[in-house]
């Protein structure tokens, strides 16, 4: 008999509970307002021949908010551009000299045995001129700086 009054029990209420979530009592006030965004400008930069990015960013609070963006150059694509465009005018000496400014360079060339060259003069006597003046090298540079040291 209490098991009879248990499935009652269970088959009147049972109904309800599923049902119970239908009703929405809530006391909030839902307002049809979006809140606030921070938007980062977007920075274009279509011609792929130049020598800059672009980055953005952006960031909101519920009360504040700050979007910046910057472009960054690109150095050695100045360099490469500026030597193509020296060289595309006859000025070959002008064009290896400005790409010489990198350490890189100016070691791969010194390693090859064609040394930069040296405010006019090229060959040995460029090589000449660097080994007595070390310090006009690229900062960077791994052969000159070395033998700079040694002598010190």
């Amino acid at each position: 008999m209490k098991l009879k009054v248990l499935i009652l029990a269970l088959v009147l209420t049972l109904p309800s509970i599923v049902f119970a979530a239908d009703t929405n009592t809530s006391s909030t006030v839902v307002t049809d307002k979006a809140p606030p965004t921070a938007s980062a400008p977007s920075l274009v930069i279509n011609n792929s021949d130049v020598c800059k990015s672009a980055a953005s960013a952006a960031i909101q609070t519920q009360i504040l908010g700050f979007a910046s963006g910057i472009t960054i150059t690109d150095l050695n694509c100045e360099r490469l551009k500026l030597s193509r465009g020296l060289y595309g005018m006859g000025m070959k000496v002008a064009a290896v000299s400005l790409l010489c400014q990198d350490a890189r360079v100016f070691d791969g060339m010194w390693m090859a045995g064609t040394p930069c060259p040296y405010k006019g003069s090229i060959g040995d006597a460029a090589k000449t001129n660097w080994e007595e003046n070390p310090e006009h090298a690229p900062a960077d540079s791994k052969f000159l700086k070395k033998k700079e040291k040694k002598q010190e």
